[in-house]
């Protein structure tokens, strides 16, 4: 089946794809755009896992206030094009993102940035709470670790549950981009601002 520029084109815009990629989609779509989205989803994620080498230094900076003018926040996103970077999809990610920050207040953007010794701290009181609540020794590294979790989910972003869906994460939603787009993306930081903070 053929199909025309226009189309190509058109799933091209909404996804960041390849042209040829797009092409390939609605072909084995049949025509069908939402189809070839689905398509494009479903290969993208083993394309952006086979991109993990690749240098994302595209992207942009996003600031955010909320109303009131009490919160602020300024996040940056990077991703591995510019034309992915002006898609609708990447810039409406990278808003959420920032409400997101704004809401939730995350410290950090993934675990592997939290310092070593914030969750040394955090073990040894997780530790002595389950010990205080008489649990034998054999349970109490499990339920270290499942509270490290939580611990993780309430001060890392991407482990975070998103405010619009919290059936997800924020790492759903930036695999979901990653299926769309194909490309690496990272969220690379953050900082946010509250009035009065640290007084």
């Amino acid at each position: 089946m053929g199909v025309s520029t226009v189309d190509v084109k058109k799933l091209r815009e909404e996804t960041g794809a390849g042209i040829m990629d797009c092409k390939e989609a609605l072909v084995e779509a049949e025509g069908d755009f939402e189809e070839a989205i689905a398509i494009l989803r479903k290969k993208g994620i083993q394309v952006a896992a086979q991109r993990e080498m690749k240098a994302a230094a595209e992207g942009m900076v996003w600031s955010y206030v909320h109303a009131g003018e009490r919160i602020g926040v300024l996040v940056e996103v990077n991703c591995e094009t510019d034309f992915v970077a002006r898609t609708e999809a990447f810039r409406d990610f990278v808003k959420n993102v920032t409400m997101q920050i704004a809401a939730m207040q995350p410290k950090w953007v993934l675990p592997d940035d939290v310092p070593a010794e914030a969750v040394a701290r955090e073990r040894e009181i997780l530790t002595e709470q389950a010990v205080a609540e008489g649990k034998p020794e054999h349970i109490v590294e499990q339920m270290v670790e499942g509270r490290l979790g939580k611990f993780y989910a309430q001060n890392c972003l991407l482990n975070q549950p998103y405010i619009r869906d919290d059936s997800m994460t924020i790492q759903d939603l930036l695999n979901d981009l990653l299926a769309t787009t194909g490309e690496k993306i990272i969220v690379r930081r953050f900082v946010r601002y509250q009035v009065g903070e640290d007084l």
